[in-house]
């Protein structure tokens, strides 16, 4: 299939079969993708945590409103934005990126001086949502990537951030969950949305056109 016609195939996954696991191999791709999007300034200020232990996805289920399809997933992946941007997470990612790239230590300190003016004199809760911003566009890359290896995912917002921060101890890493991505293979025999037909706003409604 190509692309696009993997975006037709995808919907928001209602119910899962438990029966079924994604191989790991997958799971690891739709990681990577995540990890290779663009960010701003390159920082990737976020990561995404892997859940595969039952009872931890099970104690999610009343976090997420009880939406069971975290329970009978395979995998569920959360990504989780840094709390606050600080001068050694800044310096940290560009350590490595002149280690990555063979560069001399100290490389990019002008612009990272930059960032840091920018930055750590904003509120933390205006970098957090910054920070989260950035999270999306991986948490978006995840799912096309799922859609490309015929793995069914389920896009969540609707959680007690605060109540899974709580769980999985995000606080103490600094870190604040945005979405959560449960991932396995579709229930076709009981998912009331399976054969629904996917329905957007008009393509004439939804592209502004300026020529």
């Amino acid at each position: 299939m190509s692309l696009l016609d993997t975006f037709k195939w995808r919907y928001a996954t209602k119910k899962f079969d438990p029966t079924k696991k994604v191989d790991q191999k997958l799971v690891n791709e739709i990681v990577e993708a995540a990890w290779l999007a663009p960010t701003s300034s390159g920082l990737q200020p976020f990561q995404v945590i892997e859940i595969t232990n039952q009872e931890l996805k099970e104690k999610i289920v009343p976090i997420a409103y009880n939406q069971q399809q975290v329970a009978d997933a395979s995998h569920v992946l959360v990504f989780a934005a840094w709390d606050n941007y600080t001068s050694q997470r800044i310096d940290n990612i560009y350590k490595h990126t002149t280690e990555g790239r063979g560069q001399e230590p100290g490389r990019y300190n002008d612009y990272t001086d930059r960032l840091k003016k920018a930055y750590l004199n904003r509120p933390s809760e205006v970098n957090f949502e910054h920070a989260a911003r950035q999270s999306y566009i991986a948490f978006g890359f995840a799912i096309a990537m799922a859609a490309e290896l015929n793995v069914d995912s389920t896009p969540m917002e609707g959680f007690d951030n605060d109540a899974l921060d709580n769980l999985l101890g995000l606080k103490e890493l600094g870190l604040r969950s945005v979405t959560v991505l449960p991932l396995g293979y579709r229930d076709e025999a009981n998912d009331w949305l399976v054969s629904m037909k996917k329905v957007r706003h008009p393509k004439n409604e939804f592209l502004i056109e300026l020529k």
